[in-house]
């Protein structure tokens, strides 16, 4: 069927030749009559066989049929159709086609989406000259809650890729976008997906109005024309299996598409590939959006031969020359196997898809091809076809730019946050660990003897050291308990030598007795605490009080404080 048959707008015609298209293919040949005639559309067909023209195509035609009810309003963007994609690489594909198809019909297109200038979309929607919005679910709630634009004049939605949108947690977003446009009863609804799970067909059942579904979906799920292969290999086999393809393929091998499921082994793979001299570029979440679109762009222009990319590259990405596909990493949901095999032999060309199957992926391998109806032929390679890499430099195994609001730098990664942060702040002593030599000096020196007048203010506080309980022996009072000597000569000695008279004081003169006005008065002397009694029921006896002795009329302190300390121990 050609498309001069639907009875199109003559500027929507022209846009169609621009793109090259002529016939109608299968998809597009069971959606676009009745989506002209203003039925809410279902559609499910492979990637690469038109779906995105087929919206396109039938949006265009229904805008021109209908006139805008309300005229254009400054400061606020009034658009007639909605377009959601899941991805932001979506977003822009569908731009690109929207610009080539209406090019001739006097239509403005527009797309949002996160990671690029906010204030510059801001005030592009804010022109209030935009008929087809294309954007991201978060992009388009930002605006539509600083009302930046309004849905009330909306007469098409489209979503594409709609399981994608219920496999990134859309769904919420999706509702809450329904709640603020006229309702299914007075809108077009179209719905586009490779895959039509229950949340879609569900999603259909509850926001659409009695919808058309279209399949154009052969037998086997995968492309028809594409090569596939099975190679079961280990994971440390991966990276030199596939520099000694790269090798043998040589020059036949001009557009790769390697897929992965990790953001770490992209940035792994890229850092191998270009130690190895292979040029590639790499797309991930992480990765700033400026660096991602240009990075896209270059490979689409030809002049970046490999991409490395997650899943985010696999859906509705229109890349024609695509010669082969590499699944590095065999995926965990086999929707995602037939997403990223599409890539290749798309509008009737043929491609290749490769596929490693490692110890880590295997278990996923049967419902991959449950869900694909079919075995992957398995290909089996030979030792010698394993090339010894050259080890990528530490310097390059780095993370990449990421695509926060700083620049894509994220908070440091693991240059900043594991080597300045982590390992440098642990080679610095930290106060509360001391160093192995300040332990050694610590060992070494004996522990300070308290004073007595630490110990005795020690026990006024109430903390009382522990006294060793001693076993009562019949011994004599002058035997100390285990020495087995007598103490008796040495307390004597001491009491002698205490006991010794001393000179009566001379008393001093009148006038010596008389205090100088000018020197001020000495402070009493602080009494100290009793520390023992001599024996049970007598008075206790101050260390800092005269005790007359008995003989010579002298002073006795420290003899009878010995003689009172050993018998009161004897005694206990």
């Amino acid at each position: 069927m050609k498309f001069e048959e639907l009875g199109l707008h003559e500027g929507l015609l022209a846009g169609i030749r621009d793109a090259g298209f002529d016939a109608l293919t299968p998809i597009q040949e069971g959606s676009i009559p009745p989506a002209i005639l203003g039925s809410d559309v279902t559609g499910q067909a492979q990637t690469g066989t038109g779906k995105t023209a087929a919206f396109l195509i039938a949006t265009y035609q229904r805008l021109h049929a209908s006139d805008r009810q309300v005229a254009r309003q400054e400061g606020c963007s009034l658009p007639r159709a909605l377009v959601l994609a899941p991805t932001r690489e979506l977003v822009v594909q569908i731009e690109k086609d929207a610009a080539v198809l209406g090019a001739h019909t006097g239509l403005n297109t527009l797309c949002v989406f996160g990671g690029v200038d906010y204030e510059k979309q801001r005030k592009q929607l804010e022109a209030g000259d935009i008929d087809v919005l294309v954007g991201t679910p978060g992009r388009l709630m930002d605006y539509l809650k600083q009302r930046v634009y309004d849905l009330k004049q909306l007469q098409v939605l489209i979503i594409d890729e709609a399981d994608r949108m219920f496999d990134l947690g859309f769904i919420d977003d999706l509702k809450w976008l329904f709640s603020k446009m006229p309702g299914p009863d007075r809108r077009q609804t179209l719905l586009f997906s490779a895959t039509m799970g229950f949340n879609s067909r569900e999603l259909a059942r509850r926001f659409m109005n009695e919808p058309v579904f279209v399949s154009a979906t052969p037998d086997q799920m995968t492309a028809e024309k594409v090569r596939q292969a099975l190679y079961h290999i280990g994971s440390r086999e991966k990276i030199p299996f596939l520099l000694g393809w790269l090798k043998r393929m040589g020059e036949q091998a001009t557009r790769i598409m390697i897929f992965i499921n990790t953001k770490r082994m992209g940035e792994k793979l890229q850092d191998y590939l270009a130690a190895n001299g292979y040029e590639s570029g790499y797309l991930s979440g992480d990765v700033r959006q400026t660096k991602r679109l240009s990075v896209l762009s270059r490979f689409q222009e030809g002049k970046l031969p490999i991409l490395i990319a997650t899943d985010v590259a696999s859906r509705g990405l229109h890349i024609d020359g695509v010669t082969h596909v590499v699944n590095f990493d065999l995926p965990l949901d086999p929707e995602d196997y037939v997403h990223r095999i599409g890539r290749t032999a798309r509008a009737g060309t043929e491609g290749d898809a490769l596929t490693f199957c490692d110890e880590y992926t295997a278990e996923n391998l049967p419902a991959v091809e449950k869900y694909i109806g079919m075995k992957i032929p398995v290909e089996w390679f030979e030792e010698a076809e394993l090339v010894t890499p050259i080890e990528p430099p530490r310097s390059a195994r780095k993370p990449k730019e990421s695509s926060g609001r700083d620049g894509g730098k994220g908070r440091g990664g693991r240059s900043e946050r594991g080597e300045r942060g982590g390992r440098r702040r642990s080679e610095q002593p930290s106060e509360a660990a001391p160093q192995a030599d300040e332990k050694v000096v610590v060992a070494q020196v004996a522990p300070p003897v308290p004073a007595p007048e630490a110990a005795t203010a020690v026990e006024g506080e109430g903390v009382k050291p522990k006294r060793r309980r001693r076993r009562r022996k019949p011994a004599d009072a002058g035997q100390v308990e285990g020495g087995g000597e007598s103490v008796a000569p040495v307390v004597e000695a001491v009491v002698a030598a205490s006991a010794q008279p001393v000179a009566a004081p001379v008393e001093p003169s009148a006038s010596e007795t008389q205090p100088e006005p000018s020197k001020p008065k000495r402070p009493a002397a602080r009494k100290r605490p009793a520390v023992a009694s001599a024996q049970k029921g007598e008075a206790k006896i101050d260390s800092a009080q005269a005790v007359p002795a008995q003989e010579g009329g002298g002073v006795l302190k420290a003899g009878s404080v010995l003689k009172a300390l050993f018998s009161e121990s004897n005694e206990g």
